[in-house]
């Protein structure tokens, strides 16, 4: 008998997932950006979520933080810039960035595209945000920004985000 099987604790069965290039739960994020959700939480017990995100050059975020989730990003193609607690670093392909939970950071997209493979963890807190600010989509150049759905997402899971405030980056004219 387990320690689970002992604590009295219910275990779901995990099985092994396999997602190709392409493959996954295509979602429009109205922070701009295509996700490809590779991993939900019901996929790893709530363990974390992952997925890929796709993003043109001067795309954004505001000033956030996750109350609830640690925030790890790998940069895939492109560049970006990240701010978190105040320092700035830039982040090149093949670079990463992580986020502990309760730490305010953005970031912006400097060059012409981007792709990203971000993991929250536990996962069910930041999804439920993800799934209120995004609609499935079959295109593969999403790019609306819908900053009233992503308020209204943020204020229907607190535990998953607290938006902050504006980006913390110069305007693209300004740069």
């Amino acid at each position: 008998m387990s320690h689970d099987e002992k604590a009295g604790a219910t275990v779901k069965s995990l099985i092994p997932i396999v997602r190709n290039a392409g493959e996954g739960d295509k979602q429009s994020f109205f922070g701009g950006g295509l996700h490809t959700w590779k991993l939900l939480a019901e996929d790893t017990d709530g363990a974390f979520f992952l997925f890929e995100d796709t993003m043109v050059k001067d795309k954004t975020t505001p000033l956030h933080l996750h109350p609830e989730a640690h925030e790890m990003t790998y940069v895939v193609d492109g560049e970006i810039e990240v701010q978190a607690d105040g320092s700035r670093s830039r982040v090149c392909s093949g670079g990463m960035s992580f986020v502990p939970k309760g730490v305010a950071h953005a970031f912006i997209v400097v060059s012409a595209e981007a792709r990203l493979i971000t993991i929250q963890s536990p996962g069910a807190v930041g999804q439920a945000f993800y799934r209120g600010a995004s609609n499935p989509t079959l295109d593969d150049a999403a790019d609306i920004v819908d900053l009233a759905r992503l308020q209204a997402s943020a204020a229907e899971n607190p535990r998953g985000i607290t938006l902050l405030g504006p980006p913390p980056f110069a305007s693209a004219a300004t740069r």
